[in-house]
């Protein structure tokens, strides 16, 4: 049996695209990126293109010179999709205020970041000690009107109202009416 550089049915659209994607990303030219690898650059034109039949030395070569995983050449990442429809999701109540806040998305692995759903009725508001220094919470108002942002100088909001604030100070949200909010605690 004759042994090709790559099977025959090799995704080669998928490479092209993918080589193409991550050039662009980086902002490098056809000729920059076959100077790093090490390659013609009627070879790296080819495979763009889609046509060519690569080693996977030469594969591997251009990941490293578009700095990528060489498997996300192959079989590039898969952006996921998630849903939480209104009423789901873990719920936290305030003792202090009729207040909740469903977790929405946890800060995944590299990034620093946790979204919330606020949902709060009037009263005397729900007052939050400093968390870690660096945390800068964003709120987004939905619904109602609300009294955001550091507890000695809250901010009024309404709907499509967004403020930024440091969590690291103590800080409150107080809603003056039937309150929806969307808040991102953001650990810088």
């Amino acid at each position: 049996m004759e042994r090709t550089r790559m099977d025959t049915k090799a995704p080669l659209d998928v490479i092209a695209a993918s080589l193409r994607r991550y050039r662009a990303r980086a902002g490098l030219s056809l000729t920059e990126v076959a100077k790093r690898a090490g390659v013609a650059k009627s070879t790296l034109s080819q495979l763009e293109s889609g046509a060519g039949n690569p080693s996977v030395e030469t594969l591997w070569a251009l990941a490293v010179a578009l700095d990528t995983p060489f498997a996300t050449l192959l079989d590039p990442p898969r952006p996921k999709v998630q849903v939480i429809r209104a009423g789901e999701g873990p719920v936290l109540y305030s003792d202090q205020a009729e207040y909740s806040a469903t977790l929405v998305a946890s800060c995944p692995p590299n990034a620093r970041r946790d979204i919330y759903r606020i949902v709060a009725s009037p009263g005397p508001g729900r007052k939050s000690e400093p968390h870690m220094p660096g945390v800068v919470e964003h709120v987004v108002l939905s619904s109602g009107r609300a009294l955001v942002g550091p507890a000695d100088d809250p901010i009024e909001l309404t709907p499509g109202d967004y403020l930024a604030y440091p969590g690291d100070l103590p800080h409150i949200f107080q809603a003056l009416e039937e309150t929806a909010a969307v808040l991102v605690s953001e650990h810088v």
